[in-house]
């Protein structure tokens, strides 16, 4: 099975997580923020994996090294449990409606880290989510699965409703990127590695 557990402990946070790119059971999620653990989940269940994360942040600061930590430990799992990416899709998008809002994700498990961000939310806070660190855990999640990452609102008024279209697309949009092809010999690329 296509899986990973990994710990990283700085002075500002310590992360564990564990995550099963094959086996959709558990999902659980602490990491001391709500509303981020909210997304995390969702982030699972469209995805269809397994994911489990503790964290141990610096909220009495504030949360910005606990999202953008856990966005590093979760693309480094996902590297990790892809292994030389044999078979896989590579690509993957997806639009998901939430309400007034419409989000969109492709992305691309190329080896190569991008990302191109491009969403307004207008609401600065979600409960104890700095709205801002939407873009941080992204940037850190492509960087350290070493992907494309393209996120998009077409459009939307509702700060919360945004942000949710996003995880759920990138959940999505992994699922199919991450998906064994029986059609694939080998690694989807013509430079025979990814």
């Amino acid at each position: 099975m296509r899986k990973a557990t990994l710990r990283r402990e700085t002075t500002e946070t310590k992360v564990e997580m564990t995550l099963n790119l094959d086996c959709q059971e558990p999902v659980n999620i602490e990491t001391g923020i709500g509303f981020f653990d909210h997304m995390l989940t969702l982030f699972a269940r469209h995805s269809r994996i397994s994911l489990e994360v503790k964290v141990e942040g610096d909220l009495d600061v504030d949360s910005h090294h606990t999202v953008e930590d856990v966005g590093i430990v979760l693309g480094q799992c996902i590297q990790e449990a892809l292994g030389d990416k044999a078979r896989i899709n590579r690509y993957g998008t997806s639009f998901v409606p939430m309400d007034e809002s419409l989000g969109m994700v492709s992305l691309d498990l190329s080896g190569r880290s991008y990302l191109v961000f491009d969403a307004v939310f207008d609401n600065p806070t979600l409960g104890s989510f700095d709205t801002e660190l939407t873009e941080e855990f992204f940037q850190a999640l492509a960087f350290n699965t070493q992907m494309n990452l393209h996120l998009k609102i077409l459009y939307g008024k509702n700060t919360h409703h945004k942000i949710e279209a996003l995880f759920k697309a990138a959940g999505r949009a992994l699922r199919e990127a991450i998906t064994e092809n029986p059609e694939i010999q080998g690694v989807n690329s013509t430079k025979g590695m990814l």
